[in-house]
């Protein structure tokens, strides 16, 4: 097998490349084809991200698509087609194997516009797409999330249920129909799809009509049933979809591969939260996420052996485990990781933190925070979490009795552990006020409390008319925005009757924890006053009733020592003696309650994880949060019926649409849920931060490669689109005409056969013989003639042609005079339905009706239709 023929320019201008597997070779996708997937067929798709083509050892993702008709033979052999042409291409590779309609998410995020499943095999000629063809009538359900897909599904009402869209494509004219149940989210993204057929197959000259309510659109309902006849009964309720929810995918086991003797052992590693340190170069392993998918590690140091036999161990574990045959499989190399791998893991450190221009507040004095670099390089502003300089204005209100009551400015930056506490800063960005609200949660606060710390900050929002972004912090886990404008001045109280309304005695000792370096990154929290509480790291404040001890750590810094002399002249009042770790004088361990052990050794730098921003589309329609991750993100992601989760992992954003705010109360829980079900064991204290539509802060933009501030304003809304397409070009009389001369090239045309489904089609008594053999002339029928026809077609027969066709047990084998009245004996077969039809004769009826007479007579004898 030669993968080298018809390989891309990996440096084009594409970052998008598909293979059709036909005849065991791979043969190029044409362009305009690309999101078109034949069910008979397997396809390999290659994907190589233009922004990240610029950085040495980025890995490229290989998918091999299997259609659910394909051979089984392609369906379990991925792995022969991807590993010759992951060595033709060279470098870092993820390879993935994909199942019709259950792909996973990075390859969903390739195709905006949606996926369409074609039904049957592909034509020798290789023509995936017809454009400007019209001759076609087929019928598709478009359903999904952020990225949709088409089906192909049988031509009858039938196939129709309440919450789903459907496309019904006459070629010239496509029709969208709205289930009443279907969201305002799906129709806006049907309609999308249905507009991006139209443009790629019919060159966009073809007419789109939406029909959302029946009642409104009598015209296109009498096209409709002139192609699906009368519906009879009532819509059925949509199947739902199988999608895991997050308990489900956090429910991750890892197994190493070996091999004794001459059998392969999977063995059970650990289970969450996983460490890096358990993979080892030398092996392999598999990582199992609750069924949801496989993934295979190979390490550097595996052999080649291994390295190739990765899918089928993949597959036999599937089998073994019980797991659906579609489970999603990802093999990738070491130091190939996907991001979606490495998030399985407590920590990941890789070459890329190497590379990495700012790993955090520490590089906070080399930028000197110019608010102007904040602002024009959100990136920046993301990566520092910092959405300008801190020199804002800010108003506090501690939660006292359900209401928020002003803290006098003078104590602005002293909080108390049993409170919460409402911070709202204000700042300018390109000449615009911006508003930041921090809902701070002292960690002995109340439940009561803290929900009316949330009520508060709703009707802040309210005043404010929505212009917020509410970020909620948990006490002692602030984010470095929230440290920088208190000016390294914040002190944690766990409560004293100068700060607490509780009143509670003033404590004899008190001790408190001074960490940080600067103004920007200081915090000084009360902790308990023994001596176990002391780390030779830092630096502590001892409170007695006549005397203050600052205590200098052996490993403490110069920068530490002077912003704890800064903010000792908050908490103590009295005289203060300087005391070095070592050199405490007997007083000092007896107001802690004698000497005890504490941490002595230095304090390791802190990790850096090599973790990527990740999106994900949230849903909860069916019961528990559903999470659908939107790979390769980009403004265009967001649209207004979104809830969107974008983690940071330093911290969470929930990103509300304009048409989404029903769904505002619960997305701080989605968030909080997210963070308690993650694999990693992620601290529940991070941050949260709600984001609405067109108040996003450049922390959150920053994530995003660009960003247009007049998206919002710019794009046309659904109900917009649909009043924005043009009405009516056709009568109806016109189209009625193509529909009747399609339905009649489908059958056989020079025998009576071809008479009587025409005459099925119409069901009209006083039309003759001589009449349907010239067959009606476009723009000649009249809008009432259409619509009788199309209502007495139904009254005739209750399984006429235009409804799916005869049951198959009034047809086969049936004498003559036993046949329903007007079947023409001769041409039994042609009375079924395009689905029965391909059932029992395994063919469509083109193709059946193309074969030579003597083996049409030949099959139909076989299979009871002569």
């Amino acid at each position: 097998m030669d993968t080298r023929r018809g390989l891309p320019d990996i440096e084009s201008h594409r970052d998008l490349h598909i293979w059709i597997i036909e005849n065991l070779q791979m043969v190029p996708v044409p362009e305009p084809a690309y999101g078109n997937f034949f069910e008979k067929h397997c396809y390999v798709v290659l994907h190589v991200p233009q922004s990240l083509k610029a950085t040495p050892g980025v890995p490229k993702d290989l998918h091999y698509w299997v259609g659910k008709m394909a051979a089984p033979g392609a369906q379990g052999a991925p792995g022969s087609f991807l590993q010759h042409l992951k060595e033709a291409l060279g470098g870092a590779t993820v390879q993935h194997r994909e199942v019709q309609g259950h792909e996973s998410a990075s390859f969903r995020s390739y195709f905006r516009s949606g996926i369409i499943y074609r039904k049957g095999g592909l034509a020798s000629a290789l023509k995936h797409v017809e454009t400007n063809v019209y001759n076609i009538q087929r019928l598709l359900r478009i359903r999904g999330g952020k990225h949709v897909s088409a089906t192909e599904v049988e031509l009858s009402w039938h196939s129709f249920n309440n919450s789903d869209v459907f496309l019904l494509d006459l070629g010239r004219m496509m029709i969208q129909w709205n289930g009443p149940k279907a969201s305002a989210a799906r129709k806006a993204r049907g309609l999308f799809l249905t507009h991006s057929l139209r443009d790629r197959e019919r060159g966009g000259r073809a007419q789109v009509s939406v029909v959302d309510d029946e009642a409104e659109a009598t015209d296109l309902m009498e096209i409709m049933e002139a192609v699906l006849g009368r519906r009879v009964g009532s819509l059925h309720a949509a199947m739902p979809s199988k999608r895991m929810n997050q308990l489900q995918k956090a429910n991750v086991h890892l197994y190493q591969v070996c091999q004794k003797s001459k059998d392969l052992v999977v063995q059970e590693l650990s289970t969450c939260p996983l460490t890096q340190d358990l993979l080892q170069e030398e092996n392999c392993y598999i990582l199992d996420q609750g069924g949801f998918k496989i993934y295979v590690w190979q390490g550097r140091r595996a052999s080649l052996q291994e390295r190739g036999a990765a899918f089928r161990r993949a597959l036999n574990f599937i089998q073994a485990k019980g797991y659906p045959s579609y489970t999603s499989v990802e093999v990738m190399d070491d130091g190939a990781e996907s991001a979606g791998f490495k998030q399985l893991f407590r920590s990941w450190s890789g070459q890329q933190r190497k590379n990495k221009n700012l790993s955090g507040m520490g590089k906070l004095l080399q930028v000197k925070l110019d608010v102007g670099k904040l602002h024009s390089q959100p990136e920046l502003a993301a990566q520092l979490r910092m959405v300008d300089d801190a020199s804002g204005s800010m108003q506090i209100w501690c939660i006292q009795d359900s209401r928020r009551q002003p803290v006098d400015p003078k104590r602005h930056g002293q909080l108390c552990a049993d409170s919460c506490y409402l911070v709202l800063y204000t700042y300018r960005r390109m000449g615009l006020i911006q508003h930041v609200l921090y809902l701070w949660q002292g960690l002995q606060a109340t439940a009561h409390e803290v929900s009316a710390l949330r009520g508060n900050a709703e009707e802040l929002d309210l005043w404010y008319r929505g212009a917020l972004v509410q970020e909620h912090v948990t006490m002692g886990s602030e984010p470095p925005h929230f440290l920088a404008i208190f000016q390294g001045q914040l002190v944690i109280f766990q409560g004293h009757p100068r700060h607490s309304r509780k009143g509670q005695p003033a404590p004899a000792v008190s001790l408190f924890h001074i960490q940080g370096t600067d103004s920007y990154n200081t915090r000084t929290m009360e902790v308990p006053a023994r001596a176990s509480a002391l780390n030779s790291s830092d630096v502590f404040l001892l409170v007695t009733a006549n005397l203050c001890y600052l205590w200098f750590g052996k490993g403490c810094s110069g920068d530490q020592r002077e912003m704890a002399r800064t903010v000792v002249t908050i908490i103590c009042r009295e005289d203060m003696e300087i005391v070095l770790e070592g050199q405490e004088p007997p007083n000092f361990w007896e107001a802690l309650g004698g000497r005890a052990p504490y941490p002595s050794n230095k304090r390791p730098p802190e990790d850096v994880c090599d973790f990527q921003p990740r999106l994900f589309e949230c849903s909860c329609q069916a019961g528990p949060l559903v999470l659908t991750e939107v790979v390769f993100f980009s403004q265009e992601d967001l649209d207004k019926y979104d809830v969107m989760l974008l983690d940071a992992w330093q911290e969470i954003f929930l990103w509300l649409g304009a048409a989404a705010s029903e769904w505002k109360q619960e997305a701080v829980a989605w968030g909080q849920e997210y963070l308690k079900t993650h694999p990693a064991g992620r601290s529940l204290a991070t941050p949260i931060v709600l984001v609405k539509q067109g108040h996003e802060p450049p922390t959150f933009i920053g994530w995003f490669c660009t960003w247009d501030p007049y998206k919002w304003s710019n794009t046309q809304s659904y109900e917009e689109v649909v009043a924005g397409d043009p009405g009516a070009v056709s009568t109806i009389s016109e189209i009625t005409a193509e529909i009747v001369n399609f339905r009649l090239s489908r059958w056989p045309g020079n025998d009576r056969a071809g008479l009587l489904a025409l005459r099925a089609l119409k069901s009209s008594e006083d039309i003759s013989e001589s009449e349907l053999e010239l067959g009606p002339r476009a723009g000649t029928g009249s809008r009432s003639t259409v619509s009788s026809t199309s209502s007495s077609s139904y009254q005739s027969s209750p399984q006429s042609l235009g409804s799916g066709g005869l049951p198959r047990e009034q047809l086969r084998h049936q004498a003559a005079e036993d046949l329903p009245e007007g079947v023409d004996p001769a041409h039994k077969e042609a009375y079924l339905s395009d689905s029965d039809f391909q059932d029992i004769f395994g063919k469509s009826k083109e193709e059946f009706y193309s074969m030579a007479k003597w083996r049409q007579q030949q099959e139909k004898q076989q299979l009871g239709f002569f």
